[in-house]
This record gives C-alpha cells, sequence and structure tokens, in this order.
C-alpha cells in the first residue's frame, strides 16, 4: 500500500480536486492522509464531505495549531501504514497513472528512495511546456547544485529505509534539507524520467521570490550539508547557473 500523505493549509480552493485526483490513479492500494494545519478557510469542511462518502481509505488530521508543512507531513509519515510514503501538496498535479508507474520503477530498481519528471504549470495547474527532467541517480554532491527533487515527485519504500531519517526538520526549505540529510548518509535517489505531475507556481509563489530562494539554499549549504564558506560558494555557483537554465 501507498501511504499518501498531503499538508493542508487554507486550501479550500484545490483540496476537492486533489482528492479526487487521488481517487483516479490506476494504482487502487492506497491511503490518503490529509494534515490540516489549523486551516481557517473551511478546508476541513470541505475534506469532511468527501471522506462520508469515500470511506476509510481517506483520513483527515486536525492539528490544533499552525506548525508548517514539514510538522504535518511529519505527523502524516507517523500516522501511515503502507510499505510506501509519497507526498502531494494540496495544489499540485499528479498524472492518472503516477502511482502505478512509480511503484513499478521502484520494485524494478529496488529503490528505496525515488522521485520523477514534472512539469511548470501556471496558477491553473495548465501545463507550461517547461519539464525537468529526472536523472537516473542522484547522490549526495550531485545533489548540492542541482535542487531537482520535487516533494509531489517523491516516494520512500519504507521497508528499505528508516522511518525517522524521512522526517521532516522545522528549517527553510524543509523538502530539501531532508533530502541533501538522506543522500548525505549513503542512499541513493533513483530517477524516473517521465513527467507525472504538474507543478502550480503562483505569480506569487515564495519560490518566485529569488531573495528568498538564495538566502534559503545558503542556510542549507552551511547548516545542513556542514560546507566551508568556500565550498557553500562552489556549490551555490552552481546551483544558481542550473536554476537559471531551467527557468529559460
Amino acid at each position: 500500500m501507498v501511504s499518501i500523505i498531503v499538508p493542508v493549509y487554507n486550501a479550500a480552493k484545490y483540496i476537492k480536486h486533489t482528492i479526487e485526483m487521488v481517487c483516479e490513479q490506476t494504482y487502487r492500494d492506497w491511503e490518503l492522509i490529509l494534515v490540516d494545519d489549523a486551516s481557517s478557510d473551511g478546508s476541513c469542511d470541505v475534506i469532511e464531505k468527501i471522506i462520508n462518502s469515500q470511506g476509510k481509505r481517506i483520513r483527515l488530521i486536525r492539528k490544533e495549531r499552525n506548525e508548517g508543512a514539514a510538522a504535518a507531513r511529519n505527523s502524516g509519515i507517523d500516522a501511515s501504514s503502507g510499505r510506501y510514503i509519497a507526498f502531494l501538496d494540496a495544489d499540485d498535479v499528479w498524472k492518472p497513472d503516477k502511482l502505478e508507474k512509480q511503484v513499478a520503477f521502484m520494485e524494478k530498481t529496488g529503490a528505496a528512495f525515488s522521485f520523477h519528471s514534472y512539469e511548470f504549470g501556471d496558477e491553473e495547474a495548465n501545463p507550461t511546456g517547461r519539464i525537468v527532467r529526472a536523472p537516473k541517480t542522484l547522490k549526495f554532491k550531485e545533489a548540492l547544485s542541482r535542487t531537482v527533487i520535487f516533494t509531489t515527485t517523491v516516494m520512500f519504500d519504507t521497508e528499505k529505509i528508516d522511518m525517522e531519517i524521512i522526517h521532516m526538520p522545522q528549517v527553510p526549505s524543509e523538502d530539501t534539507a531532508t533530502w541533501w540529510r538522506i543522500l548525505k548518509s549513503g542512499y541513493v535517489a533513483y530517477g524516473l524520467d517521465e513527467n507525472l505531475a504538474i507543478y502550480r507556481r503562483p505569480g506569487k509563489s515564495l519560490s518566485s521570490n529569488k531573495l528568498v530562494a538564495i538566502e534559503r539554499i545558503w542556510f542549507l549549504y552551511r547548516n545542513i550539508a556542514d560546507l566551508s564558506v568556500i565550498k557553500s560558494f562552489y556549490y551555490f555557483v552552481g546551483w544558481a547557473v542550473r536554476a537559471t537554465l531551467r527557468r529559460l
């Protein structure tokens, strides 16, 4: 079974479509764990109406106070019961055969950690044609200059990776920090070069703020990767070049 973990914060605009999208997956052995991070827009009301019609495959966890995406995902991990764990953000889109193809890929490769290619979309999730291709494998040093792993494309095999190491730290860019920590411990991420998701990018998204992105990546180099200033600058240049090319 695949445990699909979705952090929910003021996602009433998207969450019905997100749940329907999971229900339409060609791979049927899944559970959906929605972790509401103290939303104030009625997200839980939307979710509960759907749960009443879908049964026990969909669960809602309500957090009493807003703690951020990392804590929400960690709560989902703790509540999961599937062999595989997949992450999905409430505003992103999966292709209908995403789970089927990724589980088959992990069984074929024996991967403990996998990710796949994805495409940028606009605010309405209309594809833009800009696809980020997943390399065949990604190791720690390679990942330092290639922030190519998108959270909505990640899947773990909990029979091959320690559950504790996939819990996310409470730091900026907690997802990238998690991938780096896992890779630094010796795991290899296996990439499926098939576009199976759309990354919705609103015009004023956090990731579009370049100054914030620079501050976050520098923090990761110095505090998560434990690199010296010189090595941090070296990898930063590589990251900046790749990030620029990916957006052209």
